[in-house]
């Protein structure tokens, strides 16, 4: 089970009623933050999730919105007497970056880890795939899967004359060597089974990139800036996308449910725009603060 909040869903700057775009995903106890803007951990605390059991804090890019509150959430961390490591990702310049905004968070007493996004990562569960979009500054969106492998078979095991010891470690993916044989998961895993995929991109053109990332997603979360039809050029001056264009990317990526996030300040009522947006895809939603939900295995 993947739990998914939409922290928040404002662009550009936080509102009374809407904080600063950001994502939270829970998972076998561990928790991961994309982008970090202003206000966010007011955010988290709104929602009642707790900040501490964050391992990872993923960002798309470094424009102010989306990472100028990581000093505070550091302090807060740190205040609370957190010594576990804490990972971030990002695109290049990330320890530049961060140490930059560090000057006032300068002592913590826990590490930061840094990984510039080059590949795919394996972190706490996840597989994160980040992948170029089309803003203004260089930007990523980011792609969560769950991974799920094969079921166990007794049989399998049996036919092979496989000790009952191995049977657990294989199992859970070890190989194991005894007596001269070695022993491997795929001997008593059948195929890998449909994992759990969540995609979430904000501060882009439509691109290539999202509809093959974002493909047969569990769960799509993009950026709307404009609910405005009129407002298509003023998205593509500005880079960014419309309610009507993030849902052609939904219907084209077959994805199962799609959230609208990153609003413009002018964007006051977005569901007023929402019937338009589901003639093309019709389990469209507009992100609300703190809007969440349960992703699980399907059986």
């Amino acid at each position: 089970m993947l739990d998914v909040c939409l922290v928040g869903t404002g662009g550009m700057m936080p509102l009374p009623r809407r904080w600063l775009t950001a994502l939270m995903t829970r998972y076998n106890g561990s928790s991961l933050l994309i982008d970090c803007g202003e206000g966010t951990q007011v955010a988290i605390k709104e929602k009642g999730w707790s900040f501490k059991p964050i391992d990872v804090i993923c960002f798309t890019h470094y424009h102010g919105d989306h990472i100028s509150g990581l000093p505070g959430l550091l302090l807060t961390m740190g205040n609370a007497d957190r010594t576990e490591p804490l990972t971030l990702v990002g695109p290049k310049g990330l320890e530049r970056v961060v140490n930059a905004l560090r000057v006032i968070a300068p002592e913590l007493p826990f590490e930061i880890k840094f990984i510039e996004i080059t590949q795919v990562i394996e972190l706490n569960g996840y597989r994160i795939t980040a992948f170029k979009v089309n803003h203004n500054v260089l930007c990523y969106g980011y792609t969560l899967e769950i991974l799920r492998q094969g079921k166990f078979s007794a049989e399998r095991a049996k036919e092979q004359d496989i000790p009952l010891k191995y049977w657990n470690p294989l199992q859970k993916g070890q190989t194991i060597e005894a007596d001269g044989i070695t022993y491997t998961p795929e001997m008593v895993l059948g195929p890998a089974r449909k994992g759990i995929r969540l995609t979430y991109t904000t501060d882009t053109r439509p691109t290539e990139s999202i509809l093959r990332n974002a493909k047969e997603s569990d769960l799509f979360i993009c950026e709307g800036m404009y609910g405005e039809d009129d407002k298509a050029d003023k998205a593509r001056g500005y880079k960014h996308m419309t309610f009507r264009e993030a849902a052609v990317l939904a219907r084209d990526a077959r994805v199962k449910e799609m959230w609208l996030t990153h609003y413009s300040p002018s964007l006051v009522r977005p569901d007023e725009f929402m019937d338009k947006v589901r003639e093309i895809f019709p389990n469209a939603y507009p992100g609300k603060d703190g809007k969440s939900l349960e992703l699980n295995f399907e059986e």
